[in-house]
């Protein structure tokens, strides 16, 4: 695997995966464009799953006041303090990784069928005019309305995104605004609970995986590219929020999935 080649996914990866655009359907169109399939099956996954975890450090450099003001409510009991409103969040936030969870492991052996290039186009619209519609809905809750019920509704939401094209924050940001949250809460809730289902997902995938040492340049650059992305690709989302709708990464979406669907049709990849 070429270093460009890696640092580009890992580009792209990070950009995506906090943007409601679903960076596992662009890690696969990025390939499927350029004809990069050098990697086999579990190489190729080891990879995807390396500069996940890139972004995930990315997301936590930047949320790191946050990371740390839940995990240190979350394990107040343990010092005799009580479970505020902070550190019930806290817990909400780790049991929204259950729903995604249970079903990354139950449908294991199905996942690699998932990244069927129409598929990934038609979710992209699809999932984009739910976001448009769910974001067109009244603000409110703020972040301290977070309840286990919503927890467990956007968890859901992260378990839709196994199919590349839903996308994580997509499909959990559109199950927020239907639940009524404020744009800003919304993406932080979201950002936040992406954190755990990341880690999980990658310890639990780096486990099985045998990486070659001769590629293991390509994967740190890719990681290092898609922790410098994904910092700033937060940064720019909670900025964007706070000021304007979803409405561009629905525009963007649905221009990407039509355009791939055209160019499937005219066979011209």
């Amino acid at each position: 695997m070429e270093i460009l080649h890696a640092i580009v996914l890992g580009i792209v990866q990070g950009l995506s995966e906090f943007l409601p655009i679903s960076s596992s359907g662009h890690l696969e169109l990025t390939r499927w464009l350029f004809g990069w399939d050098a990697l086999d099956e579990d190489l190729e996954t080891a990879f995807d799953v390396a500069v996940h975890l890139g972004t995930l450090v990315g997301a936590i450099a930047y949320l790191r006041r946050d990371v740390g003001m839940y995990v240190t409510a979350g394990f107040g009991p343990l010092r005799g303090r009580p479970l505020g409103t902070e550190g019930k969040i806290a817990w909400f936030l780790v049991a929204s990784a259950v729903p995604a969870g249970i079903a990354g492991v139950a449908l294991k052996d199905q996942i690699a069928d998932f990244d069927r290039i129409w598929m990934i186009a038609v979710m992209l619209i699809v999932f984009g005019l739910l976001l448009l519609v769910a974001d067109r809905l009244p603000e409110r809750k703020e972040l301290e309305a977070f309840r286990l019920r919503d927890a467990l509704a956007m968890g859901v939401g992260q378990a839709l995104a196994l199919q590349p094209g839903v996308s994580r924050s997509g499909a959990t940001l559109t199950v927020s605004r239907f639940l009524g949250y404020e744009r800003d809460a919304a993406a932080r809730l979201v950002f936040l609970m992406s954190l755990p289902i990341i880690a999980g997902a990658g310890v639990f995938a780096l486990a099985d995986a045998s990486i070659p040492s001769d590629f293991w340049p390509p994967f740190l650059w890719g990681m290092a590219a898609s922790a410098l992305t994904g910092y700033v690709a937060v940064w720019g989302t909670l900025k964007l929020v706070r000021s304007r709708t979803f409405a561009p990464f629905v525009v963007y979406r649905i221009v990407v999935g039509v355009a791939v669907l055209l160019i499937l049709t005219a066979g011209w990849r």
